[in-house]
C-alpha cells in the first residue's frame, strides 16, 4: 500500500493544485452520504416508497446544509472549464472537438447507467413488482441526471459566460423568484433558475480561473454575506431551511433552484476557497493526496451510481429478512438515525461492487485511452508551458487524476 501511494505522489505533476481535486472529493463525499442519509425506502403495503427523516425530525436539518455541496461542483467546474478551454485554444483546438471531448468523458458513463435501469425495471414488471416500487426505485436511480444535464449546458457555453460577472446570472434568480413569490407568478417559470442559480456558482470559477479571486478576503465576503442572506431568507421570507427537497413539502429550494438556494450556495463557494491554505498543505502528505486522486479517478462512477448500490441493499435486504430497522422503517426517530449510520459501511461495500463492474465505462477502452495519449503528447510538445493548465476532471489526459492515479494503479487495477 505504501508503494502504491508513492507511485500516485510521484505521478502528480508538481504544479498542480492538488487543493481543487479535494475540493472535488469533498463534494461529491457530501452528495453521496447526504443522499444515503436523507433518502428511506420505506416498505408500505407491499411497496417500497420514498420518505425523509426531515419530514419528522426537523431538528436534523442543518445535516442538509453539510451535504447538499453542489455549489462546490460548479464553482470547481467553472475554474476547471475556463482553464480548459484557454488551453485548448492556446493549442489550436477548436471549441467543438474541445466540447466533444469534454461531453463524451461527461455520458459514456450514463449510458450504461440508463441501459441496466432500463432492463432493471423491466424485469421487475415481469416478476411482479409494484409499479409504484419500479418507479421509486427508478427515479432515485436516475436522479442524479439532472445534475450532469445543467453541468453540460454551463459547460458548453464556457465560451459566452467566461467572464460574465456572477452578479447578473443572480439578479435572474432574485427577480424569478419575486415574480413567482412577491407576484403570484407561474410556478414553472422557477425552472429559469436551474440555468441562472447554477451559473452563479459557475461564472465563480470563471473568475477563479482569470486569477480574480485571490485572496482570503473574497472567501470571507462570500462566506459571512452567503450565510447571512439565506438566513434572513429562511427567517422573514418564508424559504425552508433544508437544502434538500422534502417529499411532501410544500416548497423546495431545490426543485427548483430557490434564491435561498443560491446564496447558500455563496456561502459555500466562500468556504471553499477559505478551505484552499489548508487542503494544499494537507495534500502535501502522500497518504492524503492518494486516496483524493483515486476517488477523483472514479468521481462519475461513484456519483452515478450510488443511489443503486443503497437501493440493491434495501431490495436484497427486504428479500432476504424482511423489513429491517434503518432500512425500510419509517424514519420517524433518533433510533433511524442510528441504525441508518450502521448501515453506511454496507452501503459503501455494494457501491464497491458497482464500482467493479463498471468503472471500465467511465475510463473509456484501452486502445482509446493509448490513442488521446499519443495524440495528448504530441499536442504538448507543441504547446508552450504556460498554456498547460490543470484539468482536474473526471475524464484523460497525462496531467489529470484519471491518469496521475490511473497510470500509478494500472499494475493493481485490471481494465476492460
Amino acid at each position: 500500500m505504501r508503494e502504491l501511494v508513492r507511485r500516485i505522489d510521484a505521478a502528480t505533476s508538481p504544479d498542480r493544485d492538488r487543493a481543487v481535486d479535494a475540493l472535488r472529493a469533498l463534494a461529491i463525499l457530501g452528495v453521496v452520504l447526504g443522499h444515503w442519509l436523507v433518502t428511506a425506502l420505506v416498505a408500505d403495503s407491499g411497496d417500497l416508497l420514498d420518505a425523509s427523516p426531515l419530514q419528522r425530525l426537523p431538528q436534523f436539518t442543518p445535516v442538509s446544509w453539510l451535504f447538499q455541496t453542489l455549489a462546490v461542483f460548479f464553482l470547481t467546474g467553472g475554474l476547471v472549464a475556463g482553464r480548459s478551454y484557454r488551453a485548448a485554444r492556446a493549442r489550436g483546438t477548436g471549441y467543438r472537438q474541445w466540447l466533444g471531448a469534454r461531453l463524451t468523458r461527461l455520458f459514456r458513463p450514463v449510458a450504461v447507467l440508463l441501459v441496466v435501469w432500463s432492463v432493471a425495471a423491466v424485469a421487475m414488471l415481469a416478476a411482479g413488482v409494484g409499479w409504484g416500487t419500479v418507479c421509486t426505485l427508478t427515479r432515485l436511480a436516475v436522479s442524479p441526471l439532472w445534475f450532469l444535464l445543467v453541468f453540460a449546458a454551463l459547460t458548453a457555453a464556457t465560451p459566452l459566460v467566461g467572464r460574465l460577472h456572477p452578479g447578473w446570472p443572480l439578479a435572474v434568480v432574485v427577480l424569478v423568484d419575486a415574480v413567482r413569490f412577491g407576484l403570484g407568478g407561474p410556478a414553472a417559470l422557477g425552472y429559469l433558475n436551474e440555468a441562472a442559480g447554477w451559473l452563479v456558482p459557475y461564472c465563480l470559477g470563471a473568475a477563479w480561473a482569470r486569477g480574480e479571486l485571490r485572496g482570503r478576503a473574497t472567501g470571507w465576503v462570500l462566506l459571512l454575506g452567503g450565510a447571512a442572506a439565506t438566513a434572513g431568507l429562511v427567517r422573514w421570507a418564508g424559504y425552508p431551511a433544508a437544502m434538500v427537497g422534502v417529499p411532501g413539502a410544500g416548497l423546495s429550494n431545490l426543485g427548483p433552484v430557490t434564491l435561498a438556494a443560491v446564496t447558500f450556495g455563496l456561502a459555500q463557494c466562500g468556504a471553499a476557497l477559505l478551505l484552499l491554505g489548508p487542503l494544499r498543505r494537507l495534500m502535501r502528505r502522500p497518504a492524503a493526496w492518494a486516496p483524493v486522486a483515486v476517488l477523483n479517478l472514479f468521481a462519475m462512477t461513484v456519483f452515478l451510481w450510488h443511489q443503486t448500490a443503497m437501493m440493491a441493499v434495501t431490495v436484497i435486504g427486504l428479500c432476504v429478512a424482511g423489513p429491517l430497522p434503518g432500512l425500510h422503517t419509517a424514519p420517524d426517530g433518533a433510533g433511524w438515525v442510528l441504525a441508518r449510520l450502521a448501515w453506511l459501511p454496507v452501503f459503501a461495500l455494494a457501491l464497491l461492487g458497482c464500482w467493479a463492474a463498471f468503472h471500465s465505462h467511465e475510463r473509456g477502452h484501452r486502445p482509446e485511452r493509448a490513442r488521446r495519449r499519443r495524440q495528448h503528447g504530441r499536442q504538448r510538445s507543441r504547446t508552450p508551458e504556460p498554456a498547460r493548465d490543470q484539468e482536474p476532471d473526471c475524464g484523460q489526459g497525462p496531467d489529470r487524476p484519471a491518469s496521475v492515479a490511473g497510470r500509478a494503479l494500472s499494475p493493481a487495477v485490471p481494465h476492460a
